[in-house]
């Protein structure tokens, strides 16, 4: 497995990693989406409280190139937000499984993490 696939993370097929603790979800986007998408500028993220469902959109990642949406990988309630990422959204770039995390969600449907992909479903999902 790649180290740009972390193994202890779930996926999205829309490019969103998420890192379980406990009941809540920290999320972002993967290295593949930040290389397909090349420098990012501008990233912009939803409040905290508010609540997010599942494959619906919560916000954009601007690069040169294009605006992405990013979608919620799971439903519940926006707990924290990387506020970091308004002055310095190359951290997506740089570090996107560290300091280019995007919000914390408290997961109001944990077994939404089942119908997400392990790092190797994710893997061929970007193979394809």
């Amino acid at each position: 497995m790649s180290s740009n696939i972390p193994a202890d993370l779930k996926y999205s097929k829309e490019h969103e990693w998420v890192r379980v603790e406990g009941n809540r979800a920290t999320i972002g986007i993967t290295h593949f989406a930040q290389d397909e998408l090349g420098d990012i500028v501008f990233v912009e993220l939803p409040e905290t409280g508010q609540e997010l469902t599942a494959n619906s959109t919560f916000g954009t990642v601007e690069s040169v190139k294009t605006v992405s949406d990013l979608f919620a990988p799971v439903s519940g309630r926006i707990v924290e937000v990387n506020q970091a990422l308004a002055d310095a959204p190359e951290q997506v770039n740089q570090d996107p499984y560290g300091a280019g995390w995007m919000v914390v969600v408290e997961m109001s449907n944990p077994g939404e993490l089942d119908e997400l992909l392990d790092a190797a479903g994710y893997a061929q999902h970007t193979a394809e």
